[in-house]
């Protein structure tokens, strides 16, 4: 059955840390190397969305200790794990969807995910995009490290059975529920310029999990 988000990562917290570590292919690598993507400047500020138990900050705070990270997820539990690991680093820490809380204009100088967004349909993505563009300050830029579909017919897949899914269970659209919906890497880069970002790129990847790169340049204005 399917479980509702928060609820889902709630009853996992034990065991996160080990099971992304050890059970996603290139998890030994993708961490560190998305964080040595962040700016390395002290004081710098940095949006995290889906922070989770802060896998990736554990790797970033130990390249720039003095850095300022706004983290948000839904998981309670995970957020107190997070800030439990990190209790002498400067965190702002916010439970709740990152699609409903606002972002300040231009505060941010990175906002980095990790393995959170391919949960969420394309328009979900399109409009939190747009957010994160505006939250950006001039030159900054969005790191994303997540799993991605091989093909458009494995993307088309994913969604058709998750809508059985959640037909069949009589779910309707108003909660999130775990089911993993990853978009094509194409499909994903299309949005990411159709929220403003015109320079976007893929870095690297393991296997599925890709890190992908967009830029807010100077020359891009907000409308």
């Amino acid at each position: 059955m399917l479980e509702k988000m928060d609820s889902f990562f709630e009853n996992r917290v034990a065991g996160y840390d080990e099971h992304m570590l050890t059970e996603i292919e290139g998890a030994d690598e993708f961490y560190k190397f998305t964080a040595l993507q962040l700016p390395a400047e002290a004081n710098t500020e940095v949006l995290d969305l889906g922070c989770g138990t802060g896998l990736e900050l554990e790797e970033y705070f130990a390249l720039n200790p003095r850095a300022c990270v706004t983290g948000i997820d839904l998981s309670e539990a995970m957020l107190r794990t997070l800030a439990e690991k990190f209790l002498d680093k400067s965190l702002r820490l916010i439970n709740g969807s990152y699609f409903d809380e606002p972002f300040e204009a231009g505060r941010y100088a990175a906002a980095v995910s990790v393995e959170s967004l391919h949960h969420f349909t394309g328009n979900q993505k399109r409009a939190l995009y747009k957010k994160v563009f505006h939250a950006l300050a001039e030159d900054g830029y969005f790191i994303l490290t997540d799993y991605f579909a091989e093909t458009d017919e494995l993307e088309k897949e994913y969604f058709d059975t998750l809508k059985r899914l959640k037909q069949a269970e009589k779910i309707t659209d108003d909660a999130f529920y775990h089911y993993d919906t990853p978009l094509t890497t194409a499909h994903e880069i299309e949005i990411l310029r159709e929220a403003g970002f015109s320079s976007v790129s893929i870095l690297k990847n393991w296997g599925a999990t890709h890190t992908i790169k967009a830029v807010r340049q100077k020359s891009e204005k907000t409308s």
